[in-house]
């Protein structure tokens, strides 16, 4: 379905939002390669002027949208048995909902967005919760594939660009735990870095960068010591003031205590644990508390994931303990 070179005006609800999203959200056919194509390419303009992806588009800003080829929308027949199962899988994950908002306790394993060879998503699920105007829920934030969890999602266009501004501004309070190798001398502490990407072979990997270097961003995470299993392990409290790619993993790493299981931070030889604990990342998004859209707060606590409480259990660590970090500063 090809369609000509249209001007969009960019309404209240989508004040805020990137460029790249809006374009997803306007047309659910189109791929998000195919957007960041036609976007770089210089064909989609803000006001007659070039635009970014990751440029945030102002109310009553018009975007020109050159012609597009979208995808027909695959018949799914309605009630379908897939789409039955996918429901009730969504129902079975979600630990709050409104009208605006609905929070998912993301398994550990299950990727939060498509890439290379991954089908299976928990973006492509929100497909069915598309309502009769042609609205679907939209990710606010990501969490890493094996990364469990809190994941915030947005019910409609208002919500998203409110929870967006939220995120951008700090003002949204991550707590997450995480089972390291070690125990840190310091028992509270702050940890500021800079993190850029690099691209290796077949995966990219944050590295601690210069200020300064090319691509590197500031990262700062406070961290607090809940309990300890002996001098070999610890269960941490984590908590991101800012919300960089793998920042929780490399900057674990960083101070020399890598988070257990972590495929790409975790370097230390012949690390076995009792359970094969060192084969699973035991990192969880534990609570996300973030002021809501239309007034109040949203304060949503996630259970550990079943490995993780296994490796609670095993260690006779106690999930019910007070997290010292619940107090830490915000900036």
């Amino acid at each position: 379905m090809p369609t000509g070179v249209q001007n969009a005006a960019v309404t209240a609800d989508e004040n805020g939002m990137r460029v790249d999203r809006f374009l997803e959200a306007r047309f659910p056919g189109l791929s998000f390669s195919h957007i960041q194509r036609v976007i770089r390419k210089g064909e989609v303009r803000v006001n007659g002027k070039r635009t970014q992806p990751k440029s945030r588009l102002e109310a009553g800003q018009t975007v020109r949208i050159p012609p597009l080829r979208l995808d027909q929308p695959k018949p799914r027949a309605p009630g379908s048995a897939a789409d039955e199962k996918t429901l009730a899988f969504l129902k079975s994950i979600t630990l709050y909902e409104d009208a605006d908002v609905m929070v998912l306790n993301k398994p550990m394993g299950l990727a939060v967005q498509g890439g290379s060879g991954t089908t299976r998503h928990l973006d492509g699920m929100l497909e069915v919760l598309r309502d009769a105007h042609g609205q679907r829920p939209r990710l606010v934030h990501r969490l890493d594939k094996d990364t469990a969890g809190c994941l915030l999602v947005a019910k409609t266009r208002f919500a998203a660009s409110a929870l967006a501004q939220t995120f951008r501004s700090r003002a949204a309070r991550k707590i997450y735990w995480a089972l390291v190798a070690g125990v840190p001398k310091v028992q509270q502490g702050r940890i500021s870095t800079f993190l850029a990407k690099d691209e290796r072979e077949d995966e990219s990997v944050m590295r601690i960068a210069r200020h300064g270097d090319k691509g590197a961003s500031h990262a700062v995470t406070y961290y607090a010591v809940v309990e300890t299993a002996g001098p070999l392990l610890a269960w941490l409290s984590l908590k991101p003031v800012t919300g960089r790619t793998h920042q929780l993993r490399a900057h674990m790493a960083h101070i020399n205590h890598p988070i257990v299981g972590d495929p790409k931070y975790f370097s230390r030889e012949n690390w076995e644990l009792p359970g094969g604990m060192q084969n699973r990342l035991h990192l969880v998004a534990r609570r996300i508390a973030v002021p809501h859209p239309r007034g109040g707060t949203i304060d949503v606590t996630a259970p550990l994931p079943p490995h993780m409480q296994q490796s609670w259990n095993l260690l006779g660590l106690d999930a019910k303990r007070y997290d010292p970090i619940e107090e830490a500063p915000e900036d």
